[in-house]
């Protein structure tokens, strides 16, 4: 009986815990966006979409963004005038580099890599097959610049 009495007594003491939902974080100490919640846009030409996490990438400061490249779309050779920093979180991502745009040529980055865009370095990117979610961060205002030769 006294094992019995033992085993309620901790199903009731589990249950209770369970039950305790957790405290809601101070905001003036972090700050959390769930998956629901992010908010995506299409670019105008509908090829890839953004989701701002934080900062703004269009005024001076940090900045952290996920990218959504829909399959088959790729960035023509351009460049930016900051250092950009990315981790691919699902799909792959492709990469090139020069002013000649080489599709073919592009090297796969899958899920898992880190990859930098180094200030004024010109490449182009894209999804191929997939779609390629990336995670990037960096230091705006953002500017890209064209610099492909055709």
């Amino acid at each position: 009986m006294l094992k019995l009495i033992a085993c309620a007594l901790l199903a009731c003491m589990f249950a209770t815990v369970l039950s305790v939902s957790a405290a809601e974080p101070d905001p003036k100490v972090l700050g959390y966006t769930l998956p629901e919640n992010i908010q995506w846009k299409d670019n105008a030409a509908r090829t890839n979409q953004t989701a701002i996490l934080y900062g703004d990438p269009t005024k001076p400061g940090p900045y952290a963004m996920l990218i959504k490249w829909k399959a088959g779309n790729m960035s023509r050779p351009h460049y930016h005038e900051h250092d950009r920093f990315f981790m691919v979180v699902s799909g792959t991502w492709w990469v090139g580099t020069g002013r000649k745009f080489d599709a073919a040529g592009t090297k796969p980055m899958p899920a898992g890599s880190y990859v930098v865009h180094y200030a004024n370095g010109i490449h182009y990117d894209g999804a191929k097959e997939g779609d390629a979610i990336i995670a990037l961060h960096g230091v705006g205002p953002v500017s890209t610049i064209p610099a492909e030769d055709k």
